[in-house]
């Protein structure tokens, strides 16, 4: 149906799967292999304008420093961005949104 990707969130404390910026952004990348020491989102388009974001992970090294929670942030302003509409698989992301219900992320999630 779709493809599935990785996004990395520049200016975070590790690098991720090589992108830099200073925008957060939700960006496809290729997930290489050995891209374990990387934080990352993995999400997949399951329609023409619907995102499914699956799964955040983010090395033991870093965990608790809220490096998810900017992934995301980053995921869900991304879905906004290009008015998207998005399937929460990923229990953190539905977690951050149950914590930040802010009205754009609520009207872009997929009943």
């Amino acid at each position: 149906m779709g493809t599935r990707d990785a996004v990395a969130v520049p200016k975070l404390p590790i690098p991720c799967c090589g992108l830099s910026g200073d925008i957060p952004t939700l960006t496809p990348v290729s997930h290489p292999s050995g891209c374990h020491d990387k934080a990352v989102l993995l999400y997949e388009y399951v329609g023409k304008r619907i995102v499914d974001l699956q799964h955040t992970e983010v090395p033991d090294a870093y965990r608790g420093r809220g490096i998810a929670k900017h992934l995301a942030k980053a995921a869900l302003d991304f879905v906004v961005e290009e008015d998207l509409k998005a399937h929460l698989t990923c229990w953190y992301i539905q977690k951050y949104v149950k914590e930040n219900p802010l009205p754009q992320y609520l009207e872009h999630l997929q009943p």
